[in-house]
């Protein structure tokens, strides 16, 4: 496995700081080198959100990036702004239930994930990110499926939302590649 660079973009209060945490866990679980690398505005929701993540059999130097293996975009903004950040033949995910715009690239895998809609035909509204996250695992391998399931039992949920872990994990596993 070469680096593989992710970058997670949207809106706060969708997840994306999450799913690029949950990443960076499953990668270190897998004994992989990791960076993460979170941005957000100071609004606690509506705001801004994006985060990147490199996953990597050496060690990484830096948390920057310039082009991206994968783009995960909640939001039609997050599309417009970090579109062309994809590199050739790379993937890009979008979500679907917001996001009317068609990707405009040629040059890249897309897919077209209607994240809102399967969260809430599943009963759990608040899982979109877990919908999508798994649609990402899956397009790019870039951990194990059953890695980020330990992470939502070990890491992401904890607590009180131990609860969510089992809506979280159908969530995850429903969107097929």
């Amino acid at each position: 496995m070469s680096a593989q660079k992710l970058f997670f973009a949207g809106s706060g209060g969708q997840g994306i700081i999450l799913m690029g945490q949950m990443v960076t866990y499953a990668a270190m679980f897998e004994n992989k080198q990791t960076t993460y690398y979170p941005s957000y505005g100071p609004e606690m929701r509506g705001g801004t959100a994006n985060c990147t993540v490199i996953v990597s059999d050496r060690e990484v130097s830096s948390p920057l990036i310039y082009e991206a293996d994968c783009l995960i975009a909640m939001n039609l903004p997050s599309l417009i702004k970090f579109e062309s950040l994809v590199k050739p033949g790379g993937v890009m995910l979008l979500n679907s239930s917001i996001i009317t715009q068609k990707a405009t690239r040629d040059d890249i895998r897309v897919f077209y994930v209607p994240t809102i809609d399967i969260a809430r035909e599943l009963g759990s509204p608040r899982s979109a990110n877990m919908v999508m996250l798994g649609a990402a695992v899956r397009a790019t391998e870039v951990v194990k499926q059953e890695t980020i399931e330990r992470v939502m039992r070990e890491k992401a949920f904890t607590g009180k939302k131990a609860e969510t872990i089992p809506a979280n994990i159908k969530a995850f596993e429903y969107f097929k590649i």
